[in-house]
């Protein structure tokens, strides 16, 4: 879902129009005074599977500051422009963590579609004291066996990892949505 209201070339608000583009008419944001197109298309957002080699192979989980929930999940940022993907991945465990990477391998590339993102995963083994960044309020360190993954996004890429190592992954059951009233 997009924040844009305005157009970013003339100030003008947008409108949902219907053009033709290569795959056929699309109702996309667009400046009726300009011609500028929102195309809204989906942020490539990098994730790691942090291996400890310090902490006998435990994996990192860490909280997000800005969470109000005490759900512990994988590293992850946005790429920067002008840097790979395994560049980005190195640079977010370092500065998140403290923990310096000696192996970035990619577990695969998952679509988050409510978060309008396209998740990119790694297992990277790092080493080194943890120092979180203010971004990230707690981690704990998980035995590989005891971690439990979400069912979306970052949450496939910890089973797939998880899988790579022998064990049958476990996921949280979500609460099915209430029947909406009408």
């Amino acid at each position: 879902m997009s924040t844009f209201k305005f157009c970013p070339q003339c100030a003008t608000p947008l409108a949902m129009i219907e053009r033709m583009e290569d795959s056929g008419p699309t109702e996309r944001l667009r400046c009726p005074a300009c011609d500028f197109t929102h195309w809204n298309n989906p942020t490539p957002v990098l994730a790691a599977v942090v291996e400890c080699s310090d902490q006998g192979g435990k994996v990192l989980l860490a909280r997000n500051a800005a969470w109000t929930h005490k759900m512990f999940a994988l590293i992850t940022g946005f790429m920067e422009a002008g840097e790979s993907p395994e560049d980005g991945i190195t640079r977010e465990v370092l500065e998140e963590t403290s923990l310096t990477a000696t192996s970035v391998n990619l577990l695969g590339v998952w679509d988050f579609q409510r978060m309008n993102q396209v998740i990119i995963a790694y297992h990277v083994v790092a080493h080194g004291e943890v120092r979180l960044s203010p971004e990230l309020a707690e981690y704990r360190m998980f035995e590989p066996v005891d971690v439990v993954c979400w069912p979306a996004g970052t949450g496939y890429a910890l089973a797939t990892w998880l899988r790579s190592k022998g064990i049958e992954p476990r996921f949280i059951e979500l609460p099915s949505a209430a029947p909406s009233a009408t």
